[in-house]
């Protein structure tokens, strides 16, 4: 009996489908597009307050320098420039907002909630950001020193031409995140659970702790290489020449 082109369209179609099944996901990134925003005039108490409710505002060059903003909420937000050393935005929520050039030591975010968020061309050190939910979150350019993102969630997230130095994944749950030309030294993947990470065009992979963690990640065969000396100690397993 002849098949019918649909059935064999539609086979073919299972056929595909079956062979892109163990294809790793591509991170979906945010797309943010910003109403007209009005200038941050520094508000009533002439800076960040607690449980602040910030909609529609540009932040331009503004220190906030040992303020807090705990509980703050900053929705279709543009921080620009600003000044965050020893911020204290615990349990903070960005929602479709751009943090461009931020900088700052001892930043705290730790259950802070991002959803939509770009963020270009940071300095940070030392920021906290454990128990952190990050989703459609793009990180590009800049350098994070000691980045603190034990427990975190992340979905979405894309870190993109950065440097992140000694950054602390402990715990922490990745599904389709990735590292495009990112510049990974000593990380910590201790603990971590991984689903649909991309690690093949990180263009420095350093893992420092948890490498044998990486099940559910993909890495190219010249990593491979590279990891395999931390592999083999893993399995307990000595090479000699």
């Amino acid at each position: 009996m002849a098949r019918k082109p649909g059935n064999a369209r539609a086979a073919g179609a299972g056929a595909g489908a079956g062979r892109a099944a163990g294809a790793v996901r591509a991170a979906q990134r945010p797309e943010v597009r910003l109403p007209p925003l009005v200038p941050y005039d520094g508000g009533d108490g002439g800076g960040l307050e607690p449980d602040g409710d910030y909609d529609g505002l540009e932040f331009q060059g503004i220190d906030f320098t040992g303020q807090s903003g705990r509980g703050a909420r900053f929705i279709d937000c543009a921080l620009r420039e600003c000044g965050l050393d020893e911020t204290e935005l615990l349990n903070a929520r960005f929602v479709d907002s751009v943090l461009s050039g931020i900088r700052g030591v001892g930043t705290d975010l730790a259950g802070a909630s991002l959803r939509d968020v770009e963020v270009t061309d940071a300095r940070l050190g030392g920021v906290q950001l454990h128990g952190a939910v990050l989703e459609r979150v793009l990180i590009r350019g800049g350098k994070i020193d000691y980045l603190n993102l034990r427990k975190a969630k992340l979905k979405d997230v894309v870190f993109e031409g950065c440097v992140l130095s000694e950054a602390d994944f402990g715990g922490a749950l990745l599904e389709r995140v990735e590292f495009r030309g990112c510049v990974l030294r000593r990380a910590d993947f201790s603990a971590v659970q991984m689903k649909d990470v991309d690690l093949r065009t990180a263009a420095e992979l350093d893992i420092a702790r948890g490498v044998d963690r990486l099940a559910g990640a993909v890495i190219s065969p010249a990593q491979l290489l590279d990891l395999a000396p931390a592999f083999a100690a893993q399995i307990g397993v000595r090479v000699e020449g």
